[in-house]
């Protein structure tokens, strides 16, 4: 079975083709899902002349059971909760909250750690690409989507090198756009259709995002 893509950055060179009509919108903002959708949305940034952001999802972890996933959150206290975990174990309100916390703490950790004290993007009536390297159950991706969506995006477009084709028709009534570049069937794991997949860093997070930062401002000072 061949692979798709070399690496995580050869991938966004290529999505970013299929995003062409977007290129040099100054209304356009590109948000990539740490840590792996950062160097793809970098290329995406790049080709498309827009600026990069980081969008953080953290997993709400059933008590005792971290590994099960109760919901996730996003931004500032957005919370999406999976409510058939939740009424089928009992969850008290308290402790969905008690999690909530600690997660949001350190979703607030990593987005000074990635931005180094740099402001978020305005979301608001921006048109927004969220980018992953992969969507294989598309649960991070979903809570992505609605969290933007409460900030008032012009319009949503989600895009991805690779994913399973029914969670892509899944997507395709939650936003405005759905750009799935392969839709390999079996998928199997995302891993499997890139040749080098190895887990990307915080600090190559950091430094794709101080980059991506460096060239919009150099662009700007050149216009």
């Amino acid at each position: 079975m061949g692979r798709l893509y070399k690496d995580r950055s050869s991938a966004g060179k290529i999505l970013a083709a299929r995003l062409k009509k977007f290129a040099n919108d100054p209304n356009l903002l590109i948000l990539g899902l740490p840590r792996g959708g950062i160097p793809v949305a970098f290329e995406v940034a790049k080709e498309l002349n827009a600026p990069l952001d980081v969008f953080i999802v953290r997993k709400l972890g059933t008590p005792g059971q971290p590994e099960l996933a109760m919901g996730a959150i996003a931004g500032k206290g957005f919370i999406v909760l999976n409510k058939s975990i939740v009424n089928e174990l009992g969850i008290p309100k308290q402790e969905i909250l008690s999690v909530a916390r600690s997660e949001q703490k350190e979703l607030d950790r990593r987005e000074a750690l990635y931005r180094k004290n740099r402001p978020a993007y305005s979301i608001s009536g921006k048109k927004v690409i969220l980018v992953d390297d992969g969507l294989a159950t598309g649960a991070t991706m979903m809570v992505a989507v609605r969290a933007v969506r409460k900030q008032n995006p012009e319009k949503l477009i989600v895009a991805t090198p690779v994913a399973d084709a029914s969670i892509c028709e899944k997507f395709k009534d939650q936003v405005d756009e759905m750009i799935c570049a392969y839709t390999p069937y079996p998928l199997s794991a995302i891993g499997m259709w890139y040749e080098n997949f190895i887990q990307t860093t915080d600090a190559e997070v950091i430094k794709l995002l101080e980059l991506a930062h460096k060239n919009i401002s150099e662009e700007k000072n050149a216009a």
